[in-house]
């Protein structure tokens, strides 16, 4: 590839070769962690088509956009150099925001919040009135001006609501992995997915509320301990296979229409009960992840349930009468296997609503 003599050609040269190159990137990227991405758009072809005018003409003509002067930042020395200046400002203040926003820049550039308008006033354009973001927590004081601009320019048709991400610190035995951008030191997204699996990273980033920080560390990830959640739920579902296969060797019908069937009055330890209890509220838990835009509560629930399937288990070490499979107990033995596989079957319902896939035994 030969560049231009201008500078700035050879900027524009080596994006025209370089960006398409780091979206494939991307895409692939998302596509080894099972994310569905289906559209993109570029913040300069949002300047290219004009939708940044369009859309701040579309303000301008509700009276929403003026010439004024905004104060220095309340709660910081205003540099040494500030003096008030007027500026394209954008009536935030009249949709709840406690200040009106800047559109231009002091040489006339656009700021960053102009195409974040044109952009979300796209989506609104293509029929999607109830947007969601996902945003780092540096821009949390972002939001409100954005919600603002999203009421004001869809006339209160279209609502955004945002939700918060925290940062996610690689760890290696306790100890902070160390990356810095400017040494070219860091440790990729794809890197992280080869060395433990997809699986593994998307039930980690739910161990954690979204807004909270998340200390991801490689050695626990590949522990095969409760202190790793990944295995210890992975590990409920594969011993609950492990006793079926067992039970069918001993002859015991284990097909779903029999256990179906099965004589479940014969459940009275509070271990057993509190199992039926816990298997009872999944639809409920479930419904409220998806009101709530809080996908962690999944994981949250298949800990807790891995851990009472894991409680029972061990119970039936210390007592014969709770072991699953009894050969002078058959309505026990089914009421028990029944137990298991509907708590195996819940299992693998949250792990297919957070992308993992249940595995039936460990190796």
């Amino acid at each position: 590839m030969e560049l231009p003599d201008a500078p700035d050609a050879q900027l524009q040269a080596a994006k025209s070769v370089a960006l398409p190159m780091m979206m494939d990137m991307i895409r692939d990227d998302l596509a080894v962690l099972g994310v569905k991405h289906d559209y993109f758009l570029s913040e300069q072809s949002l300047h290219d088509d004009g939708s940044v005018d369009k859309a701040l003409d579309e303000l301008s003509a509700k009276g929403l956009i003026y010439q004024g002067v905004l104060e220095p930042p309340k709660g910081k020395e205003p540099p040494p150099d500030w003096e008030p200046s007027p500026q394209t400002l954008f009536k935030s203040t009249d949709f709840g925001d406690d200040s009106d926003r800047a559109l231009k820049k002091s040489d006339g550039s656009w700021t960053y919040f102009a195409p974040d308008i044109a952009c979300h006033f796209n989506k609104y354009q293509r029929g999607y009135a109830q947007m969601i973001d996902v945003w780092g927590a540096d821009h949390i004081g972002y939001i409100k001006r954005m919600q603002s601009a999203v009421t004001a320019i869809t006339d209160g048709a279209a609502q955004l609501e945002v939700k918060v991400c925290n940062l996610v610190k690689l760890m290696r035995g306790g100890e902070p992995v160390k990356m810095s951008k400017r040494s070219g030191s860091f440790i990729t997204l794809r890197e992280v997915v080869e060395e433990v699996g997809k699986d593994a990273v998307r039930f980690m980033m739910l161990t954690r509320k979204n807004d909270a920080p998340l200390d991801f560390d490689f050695d626990v990830v590949k522990e095969q301990s409760r202190d790793n959640p990944v295995f210890y739920v992975q590990y409920a579902h594969a011993r609950i296979f492990s006793v079926l296969r067992n039970a069918k060797e001993q002859g015991v019908a284990v097909e779903d229409a029999t256990l179906a069937a099965a004589p479940l009055t014969t459940l009275t330890h509070d271990a057993e009960l509190t199992l039926i209890r816990l298997l009872g509220t999944y639809p409920r838990m479930l419904l409220a992840a998806a009101q709530a835009r809080e996908p962690h509560r999944v994981a949250f629930y298949l800990l807790e349930l891995a851990a009472a399937f894991h409680a029972l288990w061990n119970l039936g070490k210390e007592e014969v009468k709770l072991r699953f499979i009894q050969e002078e107990d058959e309505a026990g033995t089914l009421a028990r296997l029944a137990l298991i596989r509907a708590t195996a079957i819940t299992l693998a319902s949250g792990f297919d609503v957070i992308g993992v896939t249940p595995q039936d035994e460990l190796r």
